[in-house]
């Protein structure tokens, strides 16, 4: 049996899918609404703790307007892999910048749900607080979810920084104007900074914090190096199958 996800209480995970939006204005709509559920007043498990951490990715065929999605849950201890599921569907929403979640969250929650037991943290491949409207993937994926959820992203969207020191470990704010919404991270000595921004129930030190732990050898966490990899093996594996 997979693992058994619950919201916060306060909003209904099968309702929001039930009325998943078709349309931009409706998106947009959606990520106002629920983006005074993001929790942002807890400072999370601490690096290391004892439990699970899950990366999840997804990788796409457009051209037969698929999705598939990957959960890999790692020991938040030693790294090691104990399990992973994949999830493969419909793309159900079209490309728009800013508007990502609502092509992936679908089926993402399907991935998490086919693991063994629920994670204590997740790590997207995205933004979190780090975005126009405050609600990122990280964000959305936490409320629904009720999950721990940081956001581990490649470049800074359309923020500003200024670039951290080069030693692994410097940091710099992300800024929006005079708003920090996350931070660039330098998880490898003078390799580009990964962007970290909070999504649900962590704070942002402790956000920055796991990235290091979980990035000890690469610039990307090895959540997402697990995740992407699997996410683009369930890819062709579906397109073989077609």
């Amino acid at each position: 049996m997979g693992a058994t996800m619950t919201s916060n209480g306060t909003v209904s995970r099968d309702d929001e899918l039930r009325n998943w939006p078709a349309d931009e204005a409706a998106a947009r709509a959606a990520q106002d609404r629920l983006r005074r559920y993001v929790v942002l007043d807890e400072p999370g498990p601490e690096p290391g703790f004892a439990g699970t951490v899950a990366g999840v990715d997804v990788a796409y065929d457009d051209e037969r307007g698929v999705v598939a999605a990957a959960a890999v849950a790692l020991d938040a201890r030693t790294l090691d892999v104990v399990d992973e599921a994949t999830a493969v569907g419909p793309v159900s929403f079209p490309y728009v910048p800013g508007l990502l979640a609502f092509r992936e969250i679908p089926t993402v929650l399907d991935a998490l749900d086919r693991l063994a037991r629920v994670p204590d943290l997740v790590v997207c491949d995205g933004y979190g607080l780090a975005h126009p409207r405050r609600f990122g993937l990280a964000c959305h994926l936490g409320v629904l979810t009720g999950l721990p959820v940081i956001g581990v992203a490649k470049n800074p969207f359309t923020f500003t920084y200024e670039a951290p020191g080069p030693e692994r470990g410097a940091t710099s704010a992300l800024l929006d104007g005079g708003e920090e919404v996350g931070r660039a991270v330098r998880t490898q000595p003078g390799v580009k900074p990964v962007f970290v921004s909070v999504g649900h129930r962590v704070g942002l030190d402790r956000a920055c914090a796991h990235t290091l732990r979980l990035a000890a050898s690469y610039r990307q966490p090895e959540t997402t190096r697990a995740a992407d990899a699997l996410c683009r093996r369930a890819l062709a594996e579906a397109g073989s199958d077609a």
